[in-house]
């Protein structure tokens, strides 16, 4: 695979917010990694929610190998810099059939990070389609902040259920087709969302938030993120160790405080729960 975008396709990445599709890995270690992952949620009982959907790759070490990737943090770099953190991760899995959907948004909205630099790689471990759900972007809506309002909507897959408060024209949407072991890169601003799951598989992406070592979290002095790229020289972040094994007790305590952390900063000036994770 190759560890680069391409200076054709970083100019397309700065003039829409938005590239697709990256081949991140073969189809068949995508496969393997939904095996996993599958496993992981048979474990669990269920698929993977409440706190093992926050950051799960500080409770599994194939999932925090994942996230420094080369295959992935390369063309990351070439948006961000040569110096990258992961700040968060997280599933996104519809159900066959699932009515849960993404409500227009810009990823930006409660994170409390100091600045744009920040890029989302959107892996796809099942096929991404229109008929499953796939991500849909409004190209070039990256360029500026806007308002949004909660909505805590049943089926809404984000935190809050928040929805971007400005009219956005459907027409000019794109769907962002991902096969198994592609990934798409899109801007912290970007207005994005997606549609119900009305195949017979599941709809399974792995959306890695990278961020760039001199932001600040605003809201916290307790926040975190793993170095993946190039070097931290600022130490914003709290750095984040590989968890020795599959929930191992020790990344499970980290964890749990890293939650309420991430928590109080997505929910301030709400009545928020544990649990939820970056939208």
């Amino acid at each position: 695979m190759a560890e680069t975008a391409g200076p054709d396709a970083v100019e397309t990445y700065r003039r829409d917010g938005a590239l697709h599709p990256l081949r991140a890995m073969p189809a068949d270690e995508a496969a393997a990694l939904r095996a996993r992952l599958e496993a992981a949620e048979a474990a669990a009982g269920g698929k993977l929610e409440g706190g093992l959907k926050f950051k799960p790759h500080l409770l599994y070490p194939w999932l925090y190998d994942l996230v420094c990737d080369p295959r992935i943090t390369g063309p990351v770099s070439e948006v961000l810099g040569d110096d990258v953190l992961c700040w968060a991760s997280n599933f996104f899995t519809k159900e066959a059939g699932d009515p849960a959907y993404v409500s227009w948004h810009q990823d930006a909205t409660y994170w409390g990070l100091s600045g744009p630099d920040i890029c989302t790689a959107w892996i796809a471990l099942s096929p991404s389609t229109v008929a499953s759900g796939c991500m849909r972007v409004v190209p070039g809506t990256h360029t500026e902040q806007i308002s949004h309002a909660d909505t805590h909507a049943a089926d809404n897959m984000l935190s809050r259920g928040q929805v971007v408060q400005a009219e956005v024209d459907d027409h000019a949407a794109v769907d962002v087709v991902l096969e198994p072991g592609e990934m798409s890169l899109h801007h912290v601003r970007l207005i994005h969302g997606s549609r119900a799951n009305q195949s017979n598989d599941r709809r399974i992406g792995y959306a890695i938030r990278y961020a760039a070592p001199h932001l600040r979290q605003l809201y916290s002095d307790e926040d975190s993120a793993t170095l993946v790229r190039g070097e931290d020289r600022y130490r914003h972040f709290a750095p984040e160790p590989r968890p020795e094994r599959d929930l191992d007790p020790a990344a499970l305590d980290r964890h749990r405080h890293l939650l309420e952390v991430h928590t109080k900063i997505l929910y301030r000036g709400t009545h928020g729960s544990l649990g939820t994770v970056p939208g």
